[in-house]
């Protein structure tokens, strides 16, 4: 699935309707440069998912966690050096009980399962992005 968003609200409500078909136990990996647009994308999700507070980029802690009608688990994985470092953070621990959201993703989509969501954000302008939902679904639509 490719769309094109105008706005950050526009990448958020496409988001929303994407988060109606994650589950417990999905992972989605958030692919894109510097301001491609990972967090507000992340943003909504939350809100698809019933989360109303604040979502920020976990730059500096590595992890948010916001609870909705499901638990989000954020990551920034910018500053890690590897795969190593997701068993440091006990990335593995209870990820069957939340949906995951990775940015900088790229870091360690070698040890991600495969049928993990792949997110990729292109800025194509000051406002405009691409969007690409690479999923486990032969035909994935929204």
């Amino acid at each position: 699935m490719r769309t094109t968003t105008h706005s950050e609200v526009q990448t958020e409500v496409f988001a929303q309707q994407f988060a109606k078909r994650l589950k417990c136990g999905d992972i989605v990996a958030l692919l894109g440069g510097i301001g491609a647009g990972k967090t507000a994308f992340t943003r909504g999700l939350c809100v698809g998912l019933g989360y109303g507070g604040r979502v920020t980029s976990p730059t500096f802690n590595l992890l948010h966690e916001y609870c909705g009608d499901v638990c989000v688990r954020h990551y920034d994985l910018y500053r890690i050096n590897g795969a190593e470092d997701l068993e440091e953070l006990g990335f593995w621990d209870g990820i069957d009980d939340c949906i995951t959201v990775i940015e900088w993703s790229e870091r360690v989509l070698d040890v991600l399962s495969s049928d993990c969501w792949r997110v990729e954000i292109m800025r194509i302008g000051d406002e405009e992005r691409q969007i690409e939902i690479i999923g486990h679904e032969e035909n994935y639509t929204l």
